[in-house]
């Protein structure tokens, strides 16, 4: 490019200056900022682990009642956004508890959420009149403006992970809540109706989802999952970049469980070290089984169970198992492949 002599560059200084009292502003002057060649995350690589969140999630358990609380979470913030409750730039995740005997009142709001059962074994959750137990490692959805609530009738504490898309519909400025006249809704169906109606292998004629674009069914159990996930990496050869992996799907139209947030399970066997793999989503990674360790960009962690772990989004990642290790891993991929721009790249094997 040629030089600019100082009259030019006072002349354009001077024209932008005249553009900031009726509110403009030069494109050329930051369009190589906003295009850039490649998408760079504002989050950060980061890995919570269960063995410190553990003791302090139980403490909060006898610091204020589920009712006080409505939902007793200790939020997992990305240490680049301190203070706006966000895993990624487009995830929230937090760590929900509710002690024996407790209910979470019954409420609805515009995110979808998601949960990732972690210990405990009296807990349920009520979706949109129906009741499910939830046992470790299930994978439990609640859709869109649907009423729900949560309670714990056994004898020990419950956890999970909960997934939510709120920082999505905070962009569009779309978050509103509504809350039940009840700390508990009404039950209207029997335990299971939706998975014997909808994940049998059998659908009903002319059958839609309650749920609009999500779901019919809300509990995936992690039991049936982790069979069907064992048992697929035996059939085929593993992928070296995502080892055995199979996606939650919605059984009307075989495509995403939730109309924002993807949802899958992934294997690696003992001993495997994976290729190198990026992707433009945004993902968080809970640890259901075994140890070992995850490299993300420059950064690599060593993991156990029920840690937590997020990849910004266009991070190479690879994974090396130390035993066989099952991740369940959310993401914000449906989103971009509905928009049209997502992307993934492997390392050559």
């Amino acid at each position: 490019m040629h030089e600019i002599d100082a009259v030019t560059v006072a002349k354009r200084e001077e024209f932008y200056g005249r553009l900031k009292p009726h509110n403009m502003a030069p494109l050329w002057e930051v369009m190589k900022g906003m295009l850039p060649p490649e998408p760079k995350s504002k989050a950060e690589a980061h890995r919570w682990r269960y063995d410190d969140i553990r003791p302090l999630i139980l403490e909060s358990g006898n610091l204020l009642t589920a009712e006080e609380a409505e939902r007793r979470v200790l939020i997992l913030e990305n240490p680049a956004f301190p203070g706006q409750s966000r895993a990624t730039s487009t995830l929230y995740a937090g760590i929900q508890i509710i002690m024996p005997g407790e209910v979470a009142p019954a409420h609805r709001h515009t995110p979808s959420a998601l949960r990732f059962m972690l210990e405990g074994s009296g807990a349920y959750t009520s979706v949109g009149g129906e009741r499910t137990r939830m046992a470790f490692g299930d994978f439990v959805i609640t859709p869109v403006w649907a009423w729900h609530d949560h309670g714990n009738d056994g004898s020990d504490p419950a956890a999970w992970l909960d997934g939510l898309d709120v920082p999505m519909i905070a962009f569009f400025e779309a978050v509103f809540r509504e809350d039940y006249n009840d700390a508990e809704q009404e039950i209207l169906r029997p335990e299971g109706d939706s998975f014997f109606r909808f994940g049998s292998g059998m659908l009903p004629i002319g059958g839609t989802s309650p749920y609009g674009q999500t779901t019919p069914i809300f509990n995936y159990p992690y039991e049936r999952s982790r069979e069907a996930l064992y048992r697929s990496s035996r059939g085929e050869e593993i992928d070296a970049h995502i080892g055995t992996t199979l996606r939650y799907a919605n059984p009307l139209d075989g495509g995403w469980t939730m109309p924002t947030m993807s949802a899958w399970l992934s294997h690696f066997p003992k001993g495997m070290e994976t290729a190198k793999i990026r992707s433009t989503d945004h993902i968080v990674m809970c640890i259901a089984e075994g140890t070992g360790s995850i490299t993300i960009g420059a950064k690599t962690f060593d993991f156990g169970p029920k840690d937590v772990i997020v990849v910004p989004g266009w991070s190479w990642r690879s994974f090396r198992a130390n035993e066989d290790v099952v991740v369940f891993c959310f993401s914000d991929r449906v989103a971009q492949e509905k928009l049209g721009y997502f992307r993934e790249d492997r390392a050559k094997v």
